[in-house]
């Protein structure tokens, strides 16, 4: 007798769900297509673009239309970015990538580059600033020269990039800046201190500058990230100064950056201020730390004895 009635539970189900949850599928299609739509023929500069997460924006915003301008150190894995994007065949007009090659470290060099860059279409629409390095360390032993090298990228060369370009989105009083920030920028973690640090910093600096510039037209997007599938933790530099060299557990199971730059094209098309790409607990974490901060600074002793005594083992 139960199971007959199944048929009629389901029939009752679908009679509801369906009328509804339609409407909303339609509007989320239309409304997927119109935001994409605008992005079609804007200039954006993406750095950090010869690898990871910044050759996955380079391919996302290369294939909604965009004009990409794409900057990194090594120029011949730019030129390979490069050719990859040539070698699509995306739907609708895509236009030839641009690369240039700077050290956003060489603050001084900056502005010559900016020059560089709005030379080539007289402006830029959206400014991704993904370049950045990241750190494994205790803070006793970390020399002040490694706190200063990854500031110095993460920070103050975003930084500077930002306001070289942003007296040219003031004129045309329009403009969008894009900061790939992190979880850490929300929450800080035990050995990671020069990286949350920076990202910390790049966090509140971008709080300030969207009251600042939201007068002239121009949007602020942080976008802070979890673990993703990259060489961030191969590359990341030690207290000593030297490459850390390891593929972390949390990072080999991380996003993939193809799935995260298309959760930042989305955000970017549709003026987001802020994006949150996140599982559940570092969400968790960040709601510990604003409510219960006395909770959260007791994980994290916890999180760093856990972490201390597997270094030793």
């Amino acid at each position: 007798m139960a199971s007959a009635g199944w048929p009629l539970f389901w029939w009752l189900v679908g009679s509801i769900c369906i009328p509804l949850s339609l409407p909303w599928l339609l509007f989320k299609i239309f409304h997927f297509k119109k935001s994409h739509a605008k992005l079609q023929g804007k200039v954006v500069v993406i750095t950090g673009a010869s690898s990871g997460l910044g050759e996955a924006l380079a391919h996302v915003f290369y294939k909604a239309g965009c004009k990409v301008i794409l900057i990194a150190r090594r120029e011949n894995e730019l030129a390979r970015v490069k050719n990859d994007l040539l070698s699509l065949h995306p739907t609708i007009p895509t236009h030839p990538p641009v690369i240039i090659s700077m050290d956003l470290s060489e603050l001084n060099d900056i502005a010559g580059h900016v020059k560089k860059i709005l030379a080539v279409y007289n402006k830029v629409d959206i400014l991704i600033n993904n370049a950045g390095i990241s750190y494994r360390g205790e803070i006793i032993s970390t020399k002040v020269d490694v706190d200063i090298k990854v500031m110095l990228i993460n920070y103050f060369g975003q930084i500077a990039l930002t306001k070289a370009l942003l007296p040219s989105m003031v004129e045309l009083r329009s403009g969008h800046i894009v900061a790939i920030s992190s979880i850490q920028g929300r929450i800080a973690l035990p050995y990671r201190s020069a990286y949350t640090a920076s990202k910390h910093a790049l966090q509140a600096f971008c709080d300030t500058l969207r009251a600042e510039v939201a007068g002239h037209n121009i949007k602020v997007t942080v976008v802070s990230p979890g673990y993703i599938r990259t060489n961030l933790s191969v590359n990341a530099v030690t207290g000593s100064g030297q490459q850390y060299g390891v593929l972390d557990e949390t990072t080999a199971g991380g996003y993939s950056p193809q799935s995260v730059a298309e959760q930042i094209l989305d955000g970017v098309a549709d003026d987001k201020n802020e994006l949150l790409i996140s599982p559940a607990s570092p969400r968790i974490a960040i709601f510990l730390r604003t409510v219960c901060p006395s909770l959260y600074f007791l994980v994290m002793k916890k999180r760093a004895k856990h972490t201390t005594s597997d270094k030793n083992s």
